[in-house]
């Protein structure tokens, strides 16, 4: 058993590590494509179909998505919502950033949820749960910025992506450094 969790702690490092990159990445594309309609539109749906692929991984990885109902319901929260920003994407900004808002909303309360969860087993789990609630309570900004007179931008999901990427690679640092006390304990 304690083999398994170490090697569980492992993926969770570089998994945190490979989506603080993604992020950062995806932040530096959007700022170097802002106001060019292709490269935007593309990057506005790779973000969630990233997250559903990224869930997908990691609940298959920790015993299959039975065994992880919380990201099973994130993978397809995130998949339809890659559907729904093709879709908003051709409507208008305003719908972008309103559907980016509920999606935060939910996955935020799916990644609280997970966090929790894995709490026990592997600990530094606090980040992860700070970051669910905090991408919860974006989506209701975002939401509201959509209904703002202010034309949105890919500029308004910056934010939003930063804190994951801070969040992701706080948690993955955070499991490095308890992987450290361990072994010299």
């Amino acid at each position: 058993m304690q083999n398994r969790t170490s090697s569980q702690s492992d993926w969770l490092r570089s998994y945190y590590f490979t989506r603080a990159l993604f992020s950062t990445a995806w932040i530096s594309a959007a700022i170097l494509f802002r106001g060019q309609a292709l490269p935007t539109a593309l990057l506005l749906v790779i973000y969630p179909l990233w997250d559903a692929v990224a869930n997908l991984i990691d609940a298959r990885v920790n015993g299959g998505l039975k065994a992880n109902p919380s990201q099973t319901l994130n993978v397809a929260v995130s998949v339809i919502t890659t559907l729904a920003v093709v879709a908003a994407v051709s409507h208008s900004t305003y719908a972008v950033l309103a559907v980016f808002g509920a999606w935060a909303i939910l996955s935020g309360l799916l990644q609280l949820y997970t966090g929790v969860r894995r709490w026990r087993v592997y600990g530094a789990q606090w980040v992860m749960i700070l970051s669910g609630a905090q991408s919860a309570l974006a989506g209701g900004f975002m939401i509201s910025r959509s209904l703002g007179a202010a034309a949105p931008t890919i500029l308004d999901i910056v934010p939003y992506a930063a804190f994951g990427a801070f969040y992701f690679l706080l948690s993955a640092i955070w499991l490095v450094v308890a992987a450290y006390r361990k072994a010299h304990a």
